[in-house]
């Protein structure tokens, strides 16, 4: 057997390079790969998560399999950050011979890259592809674009809250019932154990931040007839950007510590005990469980704004694409069948938590691991998405949105000047974007 390359990415590089925004980036070529190759080595890019190993085994396992049903092709995998996807990624739709033949990407993107012309349509192998007759309506959406298939879901991933259950026993409190508890028992905590974040927050975690600007009943963007108007600074939107932000100083998570943290960063402080609660997803279980707070722990869904209620999370999760350059189409398919089937996203929810894009696979993964039912629960309350817009993908590597966070916690501009501001940025992007 053929053993799989596993080159990572060095991290050291993921904040310096995650601010450069691809709107720098020069316009993607015709990058229509010429001839389909039936032989040959398949060069991949998966993310790099918390705790990469389990994922490595699992990714491992299915490339074995593979090569094993195809003699004569080889599989090399890297491993690159999440944060610095954006730069690397454009370069390669611009650059077709060092580009790589599959990527996973997050589901935000498909927009974006269907664009910038980089996906291959595999709306034909999709369709005639057994297992993909159960996938989720909303994960298939996912990797949508006019209609057209651009890829394979790999996992569906929301956020719930991650608590400290022997921190809240000894405090003698319960968990949050409604955001202004969350607030407050965050406070609380801090006062009473200054050694740990209360909740251990991010400037730079934008979907850890949505849900307060969604239970506000604000949105990011109102939509009408195809195009897309900024509505962060909407009076809704502010209110729920407030709140978050309230959570950042001296009384909780420290705004010279915490406003450069992303979701990441902030798993990673609850998991090394540094925190009393993070809002984290199912995708954070295997890190959180490899961490110093094992058995220690829980998690119930983020309350929302009214008590009882559930604030909407951003539904998540990444796909698998082939890209338009590749010179391997038909093994690069059936590559990016075998990365997504039932069998390995059996194994990666077994490794990571990931939750399956098979209904069938993940009833039954909820069923196997209690772990799992916040995160059905969150879904069942209603998950919200990013404005499926072509401009997200600059809006998101231009880091509008953390930027607006980090201005307001740093005390340079106000929460109405900080959202004015975002906003603008957005509507250029949008309009940039057709």
């Amino acid at each position: 057997m053929k053993l799989s390359a596993r080159i990572a990415a060095p991290a050291a590089a993921l904040v310096l390079a995650g601010l450069t925004a691809t709107a720098c980036a020069p316009q993607t070529s015709d990058t229509g790969a010429e001839g389909d190759e039936k032989t040959g080595t398949l060069r991949v890019w998966l993310f790099q998560e918390v705790g990469n190993k389990p994922k490595e085994q699992v990714v491992d396992a299915a490339v074995a399999d593979f090569e094993k049903a195809h003699k004569d092709a080889e599989v090399e995998i890297e491993y690159i950050p999440v944060d610095t996807r954006a730069q690397r990624i454009k370069a390669a739709f611009n650059d077709p011979k060092s580009a790589p033949d599959l990527i996973e990407y997050g589901n935000t993107d498909t927009a974006g890259y269907v664009k910038d012309g980089g996906l291959a349509d595999v709306s034909a192998e999709f369709a005639a592809w057994d297992e993909a007759k159960d996938t989720d309506p909303t994960a298939k959406q996912s990797v949508t674009a006019d209609g057209k298939i651009y890829g394979a879901p790999l996992f569906v991933g929301v956020r719930a809250l991650y608590y400290r259950t022997d921190v809240f026993e000894e405090l003698g409190i319960d968990a949050p019932k409604t955001q202004g508890e969350l607030i407050s028992t965050a406070k609380k905590i801090h006062k009473k154990k200054p050694d740990l974040y209360g909740l251990a927050v991010g400037g730079a975690y934008t979907y850890g931040a949505m849900p307060f600007i969604w239970s506000a009943g604000g949105e990011l963007a109102d939509e009408s007839g195809g195009t897309y108007k900024a509505a962060i600074n909407s009076d809704k939107a502010r209110k729920g950007i407030e709140a978050y932000t309230s959570l950042f100083g001296d009384d909780n998570c420290p705004a010279a510590k915490c406003a450069a943290m992303g979701g990441n960063a902030t798993v990673t402080a609850f998991a090394s005990g540094k925190a009393a609660m993070a809002i984290g997803g199912d995708f954070s279980h295997a890190a959180v469980e490899a961490g110093s707070v094992k058995g220690k722990y829980a998690v119930v869904p983020l309350p929302g704004v009214a008590e009882g209620s559930v604030a909407p999370a951003f539904a998540g999760g990444n796909n698998i694409g082939v890209l338009k350059s590749s010179p391997h189409r038909t093994l690069a398919v059936d590559l990016m069948k075998t990365l997504t089937g039932k069998q390995t996203q059996t194994k990666m929810f077994d490794a990571m938590g990931f939750l399956p894009t098979y209904t069938d696979v993940r009833d039954a993964a909820a069923k196997k691991e209690p772990f799992v039912e916040p995160f059905v629960k969150t879904l069942g309350a209603g998950a919200k998405f990013v404005p499926a817009s072509p401009g997200w993908g600059q809006i998101d590597s231009s880091l509008v949105l953390p930027t607006m966070f980090q201005e307001i916690v740093s005390g340079r501009k106000d929460v109405a000047k900080a959202a004015d501001d975002a906003a603008k940025k957005m509507d250029a992007a949008f309009a940039d974007a057709g």
